[in-house]
């Protein structure tokens, strides 16, 4: 456990980054959730501790601070902020964030039509991440086709997770914390590739709608 990173959740409020927080707090990392208001981030622990507790699971590793806070405590950071919020996340934790990895889970969506792919004139969300914070974050894109529903859940997931990503050390350490997770990772190429694992967001929510589920992706063959 000494040598497990400390993880921040910004955002962790939301569904997703709850279900992270939640995976990850169960394989024995601490997890700090951050939140631009940090009364926020406390109401969203105490949820967690009690579904915590319901599993018999120990919540001592839990915490919560303000983004900016979490950031700076943190060994590795996750941004699973909606699209919209983005780029001023980041941008108040650009400095927190040097010469840490970033996992950044944003998918651009764009309401109404979210089952519509429309990816950012920077090619992805997560090659606008790595253009603003520059070289000195690495930026890794992951999560984007697991459910928060299954994340949130207590059973085994039966789906894989696209790691992209310019460092091949950042990419690896996120397939860890992928299999943490319950799922398997892979490495999917540099962050231009991001790209295609967004857009396949796109294409799940229309699978979800027509079948009443919460799809994800198989790689198949390896």
């Amino acid at each position: 456990m000494e040598n497990k990173p400390t993880i921040a959740v910004l955002g962790g409020t939301g569904d997703l980054g709850c279900g992270l927080a939640l995976r990850w707090i169960r394989a024995g990392y601490k997890v700090i959730v951050g939140s631009r208001e940090r009364e926020k981030a406390t109401a969203a622990c105490a949820e967690m501790r009690a579904l915590l507790a319901e599993r018999d699971v120990d919540a001592a590793r839990l915490s919560d601070l303000d983004n900016v806070a979490a950031a700076a405590a943190a060994d590795i950071v996750v941004l699973t902020v909606p699209f919209s919020h983005q780029r001023s996340t980041l941008d108040s934790v650009k400095d927190q964030l040097r010469g840490k990895v970033l996992i950044d889970v944003t998918v651009p969506l764009m309401p109404p039509k979210v089952g519509t792919v429309q990816l950012p004139c920077a090619g992805s969300a997560g090659q606008a991440a790595q253009a603003f914070l520059g070289d000195s974050v690495r930026v890794v894109s992951a999560f984007q086709n697991v459910a928060a529903d299954h994340l949130k859940s207590d059973h085994p997931l039966d789906c894989d997770v696209l790691v992209c990503g310019n460092d091949p050390d950042a990419r690896a350490a996120v397939v860890r914390l992928v299999e943490a997770c319950g799922m398997r990772g892979f490495q999917a190429g540099p962050i231009n590739n991001a790209a295609a694992a967004e857009a396949l967001t796109s294409v799940l929510i229309t699978i979800n709608r027509q079948f009443k589920c919460h799809a994800g992706i198989r790689i198949t063959g390896v």
